[in-house]
């Protein structure tokens, strides 16, 4: 199986927080994982992050730039994703509104050090860990690039 490309979007407010919505229905239901999706054939980075920023939320980010990648195996899925992050802001006041409910249970702001909480208890847990689990993806980028930061 061939990997497929994926595009991640950590859209900043005013504030300095950024969104992340709970998937369901794909692989990774009930992680947190910021907005994307798959990037089509001839699309740019950006412009797959204008997209599916706006079907998944209704905003329109501004600021637009590349930030790393990561490489992700999901073995139970047997999926393999090389995942393209894009950073950039949108106006302030700007909320994200839940367009594809089949594939979000909700959207929220979220910051950088209540994000990297969360993937330290998810790593120091036990297996039956209920607390907010993270998209491999995110759990990656602090593996693979541990001196990102938003």
């Amino acid at each position: 199986m061939e990997p497929k490309i994926g595009v991640g979007i950590f859209v900043r407010n005013a504030d300095g927080q950024f969104v992340v919505g709970k998937r369901k229905g794909s692989h990774g239901a009930g992680t947190w994982a910021v907005p994307g999706g798959h990037l089509e054939f001839g699309e740019s980075f950006e412009n797959c992050a204008e997209r599916e920023l706006l079907e998944e939320t209704g905003m329109q980010i501004e600021n637009l730039r590349f930030l790393t990648a990561v490489n992700s195996v999901l073995e139970k899925e047997q999926k393999h994703y090389v995942t393209v992050f894009m950073g950039g802001t949108v106006e302030d006041g700007v909320q994200p509104q839940n367009l594809e409910p089949e594939k979000c249970e909700a959207w929220e702001w979220i910051s950088w050090d209540q994000l990297r909480a969360h993937r330290d208890a998810q790593l120091n847990s036990g297996p039956g860990f209920a607390g907010r689990q993270l998209f491999l993806p995110i759990l990656n980028l602090f593996e693979q690039r541990p001196d990102f930061k938003i």
